[in-house]
């Protein structure tokens, strides 16, 4: 088993300051790694990098369709939104398509991250919603397909028919079997699997051909609503949606809690899978960000990417005095 290696570096001067290690993967379409940084074995839980393989059974089951489910609530359904009121008033709109609301959603409220949002339940001295919480986007389709499956309201449950769908899913496509979960900030299960698994089945997302199986098509339906819709899988202030706008051909871009990141680049039939090992966000979004320009999908010199990697560091002052740059390794 390999250590984890540097991926991010903080330089203040001329001296070193900061390490941000983790591990990272590149997967082609037959699953073989492309490149590899740190320990290909390790298994972590993806956190909301998985949530393309969670919504999965959505689509696949048919309940996307038959519902009317549109593209950018797929899209949502893939999300880690701010909670402003482009996500808010979609998710809204799809509880009422179903005839249900805020409290049939098991995520727990939570304070948007969107500032206008936040700003609104400040004034109306109101309290944030369950459709406030970053993961209601995932939560109205698990509610959509436990309704297509005729499952009980405790959608989050382990043994209901929506996570049991959710796991094999999950099993299926990264060619795994998960050696277990945790259970996630918005309470569902979240299992855990190799960083080459995970690059693995978001390679299996980028091969995927439109109209070739169920799964195929069901993969095809949420990367493509993830690149048409990108401030709805995040937000317009988020490094993912940023960096969905930036690169030169269709890449799906989804972070996850603590340090995780995977993209699928369907033009190159790649998966990535990225981890930062202290869960720094700053050190993800340098990380991922240098293999989007190792892979010649971004302008180093693009406004998103300079955001991101490559940094300077201002102090209170506007006095630039560092830099956030990726490890040598990586570029």
């Amino acid at each position: 088993m390999s250590d984890p290696v540097i991926l991010a570096e903080v330089w203040r001067g001329p001296f070193l300051e900061c390490t941000h290690t983790g591990h990272a993967v590149i997967c082609d379409d037959s699953g073989q790694i492309v490149a590899a940084w740190g320990d290909p074995d390790a298994i972590f839980m993806p956190r909301s990098s998985a949530k393309m393989i969670q919504a999965l059974p959505l689509v696949e089951s048919g309940a996307a369709d038959a519902f009317g489910v549109t593209q950018p609530q797929l899209a949502l359904s893939c999300a880690s939104h701010l909670g402003g009121a482009m996500h808010t008033d979609r998710v809204r709109d799809w509880l009422t398509g179903l005839s249900l609301g805020d409290d049939d959603l098991r995520c727990g409220p939570q304070m948007p991250q969107d500032r206008a949002a936040f700003n609104d339940l400040i004034r109306a001295d109101a309290k944030p919603c369950q459709i406030h919480n970053n993961c209601s986007g995932k939560h109205a389709g698990f509610l959509t397909l436990s309704r297509h499956l005729g499952g009980g309201p405790e959608y989050i449950d382990p043994d209901h028919p929506v996570q049991r769908a959710s796991l094999a899913a999950f099993e299926e496509i990264t060619e795994e079997t998960s050696p277990g979960s945790g259970i996630d900030g918005c309470s569902a299960p979240n299992p855990a699997c190799t960083m080459h698994g995970m690059a693995r089945a978001m390679a299996s997302f980028a091969a995927a051909r439109d109209g070739a199986d169920t799964r195929q098509t069901a993969a095809v339906r949420l990367w493509q609503a993830m690149v048409a819709h990108p401030a709805l899988v995040a937000g317009n202030r988020h490094a993912a949606t940023a960096l969905m706008r930036a690169t030169t051909q269709p890449v799906a871009i989804k972070n996850g809690a603590e340090g995780y990141y995977s993209a699928i680049i369907p033009g190159l039939k790649l998966g990535i899978a990225l981890k930062v090992m202290d869960g720094a966000i700053r050190g993800s979004n340098c990380a991922i960000t240098a293999l989007l320009v190792r892979l010649g999908l971004l302008d180093p010199d693009h406004p998103a990417a300079r955001r991101f990697c490559n940094a300077p560091i201002l102090n209170r002052r506007g006095i630039e005095t560092g830099v956030i740059k990726p490890a040598e390794s990586l570029i």
